[in-house]
């Protein structure tokens, strides 16, 4: 076995590099790390995840590839109500909203991009 500091980063092809941070720093409070012209990496504050948003073509934005979505753990259960309104906010979409088990909220949406994003408590 390899010794790692786990999974540390995902790649999005995207339309807009600059709309994409905007949402991912509206929503979650991530900050620009790294950026090129058709390149931008961001943090998300106080951790070590990464997001990397990279200028794509029509044929790969918004594809899944195989995975169907990426989440982000809300601290706190009562945060959900606010995430739903960050999201819309930000010029994302809700999809769909629930409770897993009584509470464990969780909601579903689209980036400006279409890419799935779960945000839940657990």
């Amino acid at each position: 076995m390899i010794k790692t500091y786990g999974l540390t980063h995902v790649a999005l092809a995207v339309r807009d590099v600059d709309r994409s941070s905007r949402f991912y720093c509206q929503v979650f409070g991530a900050v620009e790390t790294y950026r090129k012209e058709d390149f931008i990496q961001i943090e998300t504050p106080g951790h070590h995840d990464v997001i990397v948003f990279q200028t794509g073509t029509e044929e790969e934005i918004g594809k899944a590839g195989g995975i169907l979505h990426f989440g982000f753990r809300l601290v706190d259960p009562a945060d959900i109500d606010e995430a739903a309104r960050a999201v819309e906010e930000a010029g994302g979409t809700l999809r769909s909203r629930g409770e897993f088990a009584p509470g464990v909220p969780y909601l579903f949406a689209s980036d400006p991009d279409g890419y799935e994003v779960e945000i839940w408590y657990e």
